[in-house]
């Protein structure tokens, strides 16, 4: 969508103007300015409070909205739900776990199983809630990640917790074991992130990408069987593998990560050593603050175990 700013809509935030224009809701619009889909002369545009001027170009990448396929529950797929009301839903996602279909994972996956526990779920898309192969979905974890997400049970319950993101008012805390001594007892990591251009499969830190920072505190340091280094880390924008990136930026690659040079033989784990501790976030009905954390799974307390 392009539409050039009438004199009557000069001086309002871009998200009600965007809303007015779509017809979409004012959280959906939230979410299109997060993921960089509302532009203004060409930029993109970084928050919703930005005032528009008479005369300037408008663009917008509507979403269409996907055909409705029915996803086929899996009763196989054991979800660890740590809390259910009539709105939400938090799982405590098993490392290994795909959260929803995509390429080369059509079954098995997290949304899957919760469909078969959930099979109301199925309807949200067609109410404009997620996306068809992603029902209620908010916010996801890499396959490899284990830990905390919420997931929408109703429409007006997604649209609030994906306006919480887009404000980032969702607390995501990380616990992750790097490579290397990290000599500073806290910091913060801010660093667009974008597509890699050698490898477009994998994202880095960029010129022209997205607004990324992510903030850390040192836990504990180890020198045996080689320098490592524990860190709590928090989200304060939510990128594509963004703590593996920004980690690997300053040096210090999360131990287990091939893909961003965390292997090393030295520490047997076959997978990230990263695991979402911590998530807190505002009730869309009740307006109460819930909070969950999760324990250390066994693979990954063996591996701090084994250090010294």
């Amino acid at each position: 969508m392009r539409e050039i700013v009438p004199p009557a809509l000069a001086g309002e935030r871009i998200d009600r103007v965007v809303a007015m224009l779509t017809e979409l809701p004012r959280a959906e619009v939230a979410g299109l300015v997060e993921a960089g889909a509302v532009r203004i002369g060409g930029r993109t545009v970084e928050r919703g409070s930005r005032k528009v001027r008479e005369g300037e170009v408008v663009e917008v990448d509507v979403p269409d909205r996907p055909e409705v396929v029915a996803l086929a529950p899996d009763p196989s797929v054991v979800v660890e739900v740590v809390h259910e009301d009539t709105d939400v839903i938090v799982v405590d996602k098993a490392p290994g776990v795909v959260v929803h279909p995509g390429a080369g994972h059509d079954m098995g996956t997290m949304v899957q199983g919760l469909l078969a526990r959930y099979p109301e779920l199925a309807r949200l898309p067609e109410q404009g809630a997620g996306e068809a192969d992603r029902p209620g979905i908010v916010h996801r974890l890499d396959a490899g990640t284990s830990g905390l997400l919420v997931v929408a049970r109703t429409p007006a319950a997604y649209h609030d917790l994906v306006a919480q993101l887009a404000a980032r008012e969702v607390q995501r805390y990380y616990r992750a074991l790097v490579l290397g001594t990290v000599e500073a007892n806290a910091g913060e990591i801010d660093a667009p992130i974008g597509r890699s251009e050698r490898d477009p499969t994998q994202m880095a830190v960029a010129t022209g990408g997205r607004e990324a920072r992510t903030r850390y505190e040192v836990r504990e340091r180890y020198r045996e069987p080689i320098a490592t280094t524990e860190v709590a880390c928090k989200l304060e924008t939510g990128r594509t593998h963004q703590i593996r990136v920004h980690l690997a930026a300053i040096g210090h690659p999360v131990v287990g990560d091939g893909r961003y040079g965390g292997d090393r033989p030295a520490i047997a784990i076959d997978r990230p050593f990263l695991h979402a501790e911590r998530l807190a976030f505002v009730h869309p009905t009740s307006g109460e603050t819930l909070t969950f954390t999760s324990a250390l799974p066994a693979d990954l307390d063996a591996v701090l175990r084994g250090l010294g």
